[in-house]
Order: structure tokens, then sequence, then C-alpha cells
């Protein structure tokens, strides 16, 4: 068309009732044609005409749809299904697409081309002014400004986002994630998406309008003139994939998008959420003002084209632009339709003269809806071209292919398809000529496109929004009554029903009530847990430290709750605490809790180890000595021997004798502080410890008053030391007992060799079979031999071991064992004497080869050679690197502070019977996850079990 009338371009930012003007100028002419971008827009300003016109003087026209009574006076259609008619008025919405790489040609050929025979108007982004001016002389500029200002929120949690706000995702994957966290923590949402019918759309956007919801979850299609109630916008990515390529949205993107918040004179504002970062000040201030980049090109596309072969068409659609603000965009759907059709064979011999030609682009341009693959697509337009070559599509071929989908049932996604598969039918029935009985074809697919709308719309409803809930939120926001208590047990209830515990200072819900309850009462929950959290967290501060302790797998407990767990700190004897404490119950809740759990924790390492922290603090060490002090420091007060031989054996014996005032022992195998054997500090040594290594499974402590305990390969050897043993052979030995055994055995011929006596066996509580495994994997020869057995006239008590051998004192579990292994021990040796009494009158006439004997072996000294030879026999044998000698001498000269003739220490033996000793206080509430099964912790950890 020739420019004529008056040509105006209405520019300016979003929310300045640009549309709603566009109308007012339309009916204000006797006829008129308006372009929108959107299908869903398109539909939205057809039905505000209707209302105010009538449907007999209104048509709609887009792609898959098409009403058009017999007395047309305004024509409402998408930018691509303007008809090309004379009338009075035309106008074209969001003119700024005409730089969009996909659909910005068709915008630009309206821009160009498309004139109103009294007026023409231009709606859109103040972006466009520079490239209008250029490419339309005589335009007019009005620039509206917005009514309302638009500023920055900042970062805002799903959970904390306002009411009435729309949460904008870029995926539909994201789309519905979003939509799911807010039916469980605000009662649901509506979702719109540009792939939504106009029906479905229509229905969510109603739902949300009417206050049935206060959240609505969206697309970038929100952005192209839906006109909501929406007060805050939220960009949950600033990234999108553009169906090439996954890129960064342009700034006038962002603009256009963040505009949709704030109504008529009604403020609004934007922020970002979830991974989106934040944005930039200078975009931001540029999305608050509207001040963007001009655009400098735009998308174009020769719409004078060539029907003479499929090349020439070819060619002229890939002809240049002789403007320089005017480019060729990226290749469109349809040109990659026609080229891969013109390879097809059967399509090369169809096509015969321009007639062919024109037929084949028309069928091109069929949209891919179902974005399958371009070869499903393909297939499909070739399909459809050899139908209309022959005439029209077959009634019964396209009513089989419309009973596929016009099926109800199934979810949200196969839905979503069956309605991208009903619009390539409802648009192939739009195009005149195709079908047979257009009129009833249009309907069939209206009515299957309406079905599965509504479908749709109710799983969208039933998915993501929580009616109950909603109402409940409703009546909250509304200031109406709703009852909800806590009692003194944490029970929470709400209407007088049980709704959920609170356990510490989480809210656990009701799980014997159904998922959806349990988060519909979630929020009345809180409302009535806000003053129970500040006297729960008064409370918790000034408890005592005995209703606190930890967990062997770092959790804090306060009673049978979980109120936090320890994590790793700046050094093992400094770990910090992570608390359990629901984010509700605000910061302040949380840091008081915090502080009242480090303080515990502080304590706790203070008094269970005192003498490492007394040690550590000694300015008196220097030299040699502070620095095995550290040593022992960084290992919490137990260290194999082998593993500091050297720095063992620079020690003077005044260095030395520094560290056994604080109660240091340099025994032959390990050197540790005794005081730290016992079973709390133990205990947290190993929780200290595997929080340093950064372990995910902790090992539990062994059982209190087991001398031995299974030795596993898989278990880290520094778990062993740490828990107070030594490994040897099959089993494990406690370390204090193995230097009272160190103290029997050196005492014997290691080198001539010795046989165990009934000290050894009682002191390890084991069988000789087991106590010769045991010799062994310290580093000993076991020569198993028999004999004949010698009958004593009377049993032989063996005398009790000395319980000052050593200044680690016997626990009451460790003299019950001792006891019962001796009592075993002569129980058996008793028995064998009777049996052989009892045998002794049958076998006088048997040969004499048939006398008892009993089994016994020889224990020599000889540790495993190093480096393939073997050791000298100077007494100079090693056990991992430890020289038996040195250790024995360095036991020696440890023997007289422990034999000294003074008193034992607090632990010894009491008068007037057995040590009272109290069972560590125990928890079955874990914080973290259980320990599993199939560890190797879990063999060690089942002997409590047993116990």
């Amino acid at each position: 068309m020739h420019d004529k009338g008056r040509i105006t371009a209405v520019l300016g930012p979003t929310n300045t009732g640009k549309t709603h003007y566009a109308i007012e100028r339309m009916l204000a002419h006797r006829s008129g044609v308006i372009g929108l971008p959107l299908r869903l827009l398109a539909r939205e300003v057809y039905d505000r005409i209707v209302k105010l016109r009538g449907p007999s003087v209104v048509a709609l026209v887009t792609g898959e749809e098409r009403i058009v009574p017999d007395r047309v006076q305004y024509w409402v259609a998408t930018t691509e299904a303007m008809p090309e008619v004379g009338a009075d008025f035309v106008a074209i919405d969001e003119i700024q697409l005409c730089a969009d790489p996909d659909r910005g040609h068709v915008f630009t050929d309206r821009l160009l081309n498309l004139r109103g025979l009294q007026e023409t108007l231009f709606l859109g982004s103040d972006t466009m002014r520079p490239a209008i001016a250029a490419l339309v002389p005589g335009v007019q500029f009005q620039r509206r400004e917005r009514f309302s200002t638009l500023s920055w929120a900042g970062s805002k949690k799903l959970s904390r986002m306002p009411t009435r706000s729309a949460i904008v995702g870029f995926s539909v994957d994201d789309v519905y994630a979003m939509a799911e966290l807010l039916r469980r923590q605000k009662g649901g949402c509506a979702v719109v998406m540009g792939a939504l019918s106009p029906r479905t759309r229509n229905a969510q956007v109603e739902m949300y309008q009417a206050g049935e919801v206060d959240y609505l979850v969206a697309t970038d299609a929100i952005g192209m003139g839906l006109n909501l109630d929406i007060r805050h916008v939220a960009f949950s990515a600033t990234h999108k994939f553009d169906g090439r390529r996954v890129r960064a949205l342009f700034p006038h993107e962002l603009g256009q998008i963040a505009g949709r918040a704030g109504r008529h004179m009604e403020s609004g504002s934007f922020g970002v959420t979830g991974e989106a970062g934040i944005l930039d000040e200078g975009l931001i201030s540029a999305i608050e003002n509207h001040r963007f980049q001009p655009i400098s090109r735009l998308m174009w596309r020769n719409t004078r084209l060539e029907y003479g072969t499929m090349d020439r068409l070819l060619q002229s659609l890939e002809a240049g632009p002789d403007h320089e603000l005017l480019t060729r965009g990226r290749e469109a759907d349809d040109i990659h339709a026609l080229k891969v059709l013109r390879e097809m064979p059967e399509i090369r011999d169809r096509v015969r003269g321009g007639k062919d030609v024109r037929l084949l682009w028309d069928v091109c341009r069929v949209p891919d809806f179902r974005k399958i693959s371009t070869g499903e697509h393909s297939s499909l337009l070739a399909r459809i071209y050899g139908f209309l070559q022959d005439g029209r599509i077959p009634s019964d071929w396209l009513a089989r292919a419309i009973a596929r989908i016009d099926k109800t049932h199934g979810d949200i996604d196969a839905l979503s398809k069956r309605l991208a598969y009903i619009r390539t039918w409802t648009y192939v029935a739009q195009r005149s000529g195709w079908v047979d009985d257009e009129s009833h074809w249009r309907g069939e697919t209206r009515a299957v496109e309406d079905r599965l709308s509504d479908a749709l719309h109710a799983a969208l409803t039933q998915r993501f929004v929580d009616r109950r809930t909603s109402v409940l939120l409703r009546r909250l926001k509304q200031k109406e009554s709703l009852v909800a208590e806590v009692n003194d047990k944490g029970e929470v209830s709400v209407e007088g029903e049980f709704a959920g515990r609170l356990e510490g200072f989480r809210f656990r819900p009701d799980q014997t009530a159904t998922a959806d309850e349990a988060k519909m009462l979630n929020r009345v929950s809180y409302e009535a847990l806000r003053p129970e959290f500040h006297l729960r967290a008064d409370r918790f501060y000034n408890a005592p430290d005995t209703e606190l302790d930890f967990t062997e797998q770092g959790g804090l407990m306060w009673g049978g709750s979980a109120v936090g767990k320890l994590v790793k700190g700046a050094d093992p004897l400094s770990p910090s605490v992570q608390v359990f404490v629901d984010e509700e119950a605000g910061e302040d809740i949380a840091e008081k809790v915090k502080r009242r759990l480090q303080h515990f924790i502080d304590r706790k390492i203070s008094a269970l180890f005192e003498p490492l922290i007394a040690m550590q603090k000694d300015e008196s060490l220097t030299g040699l000595a502070r620095g095995f002090a550290f040593r022992l420091v960084e290992t919490l007060g137990v260290v194999a021997r082998e593993g500091v031989a050297n720095e063992v054996k620079e020690l003077d014996q005044e260095a030395r004798g520094m560290l056994r005032k604080h109660g240091v022992r340099f025994g032959q195998f390990t050197i540790f502080m005794p005081a730290l054997l016992k079973p709390a500090p133990t205990r947290l040594r190993l929780v200290l410890w595997s929080l340093a290594q950064g372990l995910e499974e902790f090992p539990e402590s062994p059982p209190p008053g087991l001398v031995t305990i299974p030795h596993i390969p898989e278990v880290p050897d520094g778990y062993y030391t740490l828990s107070g043993y030594r490994p040897a052979g099959e089993r494990a030995i406690r370390i204090d007992m193995l230097e009272r055994l160190a103290d029997l055995l050196r005492a014997q011929d290691t080198r001539g060799g010795f046989e165990a006596n009934p000290d050894m066996l009682s002191i390890t509580g084991m069988t000789l079979e087991q106590f010769a495994g045991l010799m062994q994997g310290l580093g000993y020869s076991a020569e198993k031999g028999e004999r004949p057995k010698v009958k004593a006239a009377a049993p032989v008590q063996p005398e009790a071991p000395a319980p000052e051998a050593s200044d680690a004192p016997l626990t009451e579990e460790e003299s019950v064992l001792a006891a019962e292994t001796r009592a075993k021990w002569e129980a058996e040796q008793a028995e064998k004497r009777r049996a052989a009494a009892a045998e002794e009158g049958e076998t006088d006439k048997e040969p004499a080869a048939a006398a008892e004997t009993e089994v016994f072996y020889t224990f020599r000294w000889a540790p495993r050679p190093r480096n393939n030879r073997r050791p000298q026999g100077d007494g100079q044998g090693r056990k991992g690197g430890q020289r038996r000698d040195a250790g024995q001498a360095e036991a020696r000269a440890d023997k007289p502070a422990r034999e000294g003739g003074k008193p034992r220490g607090k632990g010894g033996p009491r008068k007037g019977g057995k040590p009272q000793k109290q069972s560590p206080k125990t928890f079955s509430s874990r914080p973290e996850k259980k320990a599993d099964p199939d560890s190797p912790f879990a063999v060690l950890a089942a002997l409590k079990t047993k116990k």
C-alpha cells in the first residue's frame, strides 16, 4: 500500500495504556485493523471490542482461529495474519519486535507497507524511534509516560514473595518447579505460558484476577500486552534459550517484562529470585527509567517472491535488503522446510510449474507446533502437499488424525502435547480450499481444542493449586480469626485439628494426614509458633548443660530433640555449630540457639580434654617438649609410637619429665594421656577427629569395658588409635592393657622363648589360641606344640595382676571381665582334670601312647624383616619401624614414675567395693543420616547392642 492518512508512533514504557488507546482510536473510525504479537492478546482485544460493538461487526483472524461475520468493520488479528483490506485505521502493536530474529521480518514488512486510509498507528517501545523516523516519512511521535513508578526490590526467596507477584521462568521445567513450590508454601498459583491455548490461559488468568490465588508463574509471554493485576515481577533467571542457543536477556526484554508490575496509577516493583543473580546498577536504572539503547537493525525478508521454480523462490526469499537499517534475519522455519522438501525426490517430481511452487510455499508456512523434529515436520508437510495436489486433504484421514488427539485423560505434559498437535490441524482447517466442509472442520478442531484446554486447565489447577490452603490463606489475609495453639508437648493444632509437632526448633507437619493437608496447615501453624519460638529459645538458652548432649554422629541434642550439629572448625578442638532452626523462626532465634550450643560444646571440650588443653597452654614447655606437645594436641592426646619414633628418640629425660607432669605416658606401643582414654573423652575425640577428617559417616566408639575388639582391615587405623586400641592380628587390644601386657612380657626370655601364663591371658581376656594370634600381631612368632599333660596335685591359683602395674586403673567392666576370664580358665582346667581322671580307669588296658596331651605355644620375638633383610640377633628387631629394645627401655624409664609408691589417682580402685560408674547418656534421635549397615564401622557399633 502507499502511505495514506496520518501516521503516528505512540512509544514509551509498558503500563502506559497504549493498547487501550489504540482500541479507542480504531473505534473512532468506521473500519479498522489491529495487529497484535500473540494469539492470546488478539483474543483478549477481540473480546473487549465485542463487548463494546457486538460480535456481528468484529472479526478475529489468527493462524488457528478465524471468526469472520458478514458485516465486518473491525479486524483483530495476529501480526502475521493481518488481512490486506482497505480500512480507515491500521494499528500494529509491539512494533519493537521488528528486531526479533525469528519474527522480526513480518513486523518490518507491516511497518514499511501496511497503512490505514485515514490513520496508521505504531505502538511499542521508545527504542524504535530512530528506526521509524528513518524508514517512515512524515511520521509523528507521541511519548506516553508510565502512569506509576517501577522500582527495584532486590532478591527474594519464593517463600518470602509478596502477594500479587508474577514469577517469570524461561523453560517449562522451571515454571512447573516454581509452581509446585508455591503450591506447597502459598496455596497455589496460576500458570501462563505462550504455548497454552487462549481458553486455558484465560481460565488461569481469571483464577488469578479473582484472587483465588495470589501468585502467577509465567514465561516471558506476559511481557506482551497482557494486562494483569501484578504488583511485583521476579525473574528466576536472566538467560533463556531462544530456539538456537542460550543467551542473556537483552535489557529491553527485561524492561518489557518488568514493566508488567504496577497497574495504572498503582506502583510496581521488580527483582530476582532463585538462582538469578543481582542485576547491575546501570541495568536497574535503565529498567526503572525505561532508557535503553535504540534499536539499530530491523529484520527484513523480501516479500516480492518469484514462483517460477523452487530455486527461484529460494533466491527471492534470500535476497538482501537495500537499506542500511535492514538486515536479513536468521533462517526461518518455513524457508528451512522448503529446502528440505526441495531435496525430496517425490516432491521434485511433483513440482512442475509456478502454481505447484506457490502451493508448496503455502504448505511450508504451516508452523511446527509439535516441535518433535525437523524430519517429522517435513514428512507431515510432504504428506499434506501430496493430498493438496490431488485435490484436498481426505476427510477420513483428517478424522483419524484428530481422533487420535481427542483424549482428555493424562497428565499436564500429555495434554500440552495434544494441544500442540491439534493446533496443526486447526491451522490447516483455516486455510481456504484445503479441506472439504471447512466450517465443519473448523468447528471440529475448535471443539477438540476447547476440550483439551479445559482438561489442561483442570490438570494445572489440580497440580498447582491447593484449594483448602488457598482459602485458608485468604481468610488469614482478610484477618478472619483462626484458632491455632501449641501445647506444652510442642503439638500444634489449628481449629482443634492436629497439624504437627514442634521438634526442637523445627516444625514437623502431621505425618498421618495427607501431604496436601499437612502443607495447608503449615502457614497457620507458623502464625501460632512465632511466640512459641521465642519462649522456647529463652528456655533453651537458660537450660543447664546436663540437658544437652552430642551424638556419635556429631548431632547436638536438647533432650530428645535435635537442635543442631557440629561442623568442622579452625582446628580439631574448636568445632563450629550449625543449628536446626526453621527459617520462619527468624535470624535472632537461630543466632541465640547457635550461641548456646557453641557455649555447650566449648565447655564440654574444656572439661573432657582439660589435661590436653592445659599442656597446650603451658608456656613453660620449650624446645622439643613443646613441639611434641603440639603433636599430641593434633592427635587429640593419643598417638601410635611408630608414627613419632624419631621425635621420641630426640626427647631428652628433662623434656620427657616435663611432658609426664601433664600426664603423658610413653608406652612401648603408644604414647597417650591415660586420663583421655575414659569413655567420655574417647567418644568426643572420635567425633572431633571425624569432623577434622571430613568424614560423611562417623565411626562410633567401642563399648566401654572391652579389652579387645575385632580388627577390620577396612576401618582406618587412625580410628583404632583414637578409640584407644591397637590392631594386632584379628583383634585390636586396648592400649593401656597392652602396656600392662608389655610389662609382663619384659620379664620373659623373648629370644629363648616363653609360654603364656594365666596373668597374660587374664589381662587380655583371651583363650590360648586367641592370645597366640594377638602375639603374632605384635611381632612374635607362635610355635604350636603338644606334650603329655602333667597332672597337678592341686590346681594352682594364678595370681591376679598387680593393680600398680599401670597408672591407668581397671574400670568396673574391666574388673568383671578379668574375673570372668580367670573363672572360665580355671573351670576349663578343672574340667580337663576331671575328664582325665574319669578316663584313667578305662585306659589302663590301652597302650601308653594314648596318654592325655595338651597344646602349648612357645613365643619368640620375631619381627617382620624390613627391606627383605632378616633382623640381626642383637636385640634390634623392629615392628613397623619401632625398635623393641628402645620401647622396652622407654617403658622401664617410665616405670619409676608409675611405681614410685605413690597412691593411685582418683580413677583407682575404691575402698569398700567396686567403683560406682554411671552409663553415658544416649539418645535414639539423630539429626544426621543413619550409619550404613554395610559399613565396616557397623560391625564395631554392633558390639554395643550385643553387650
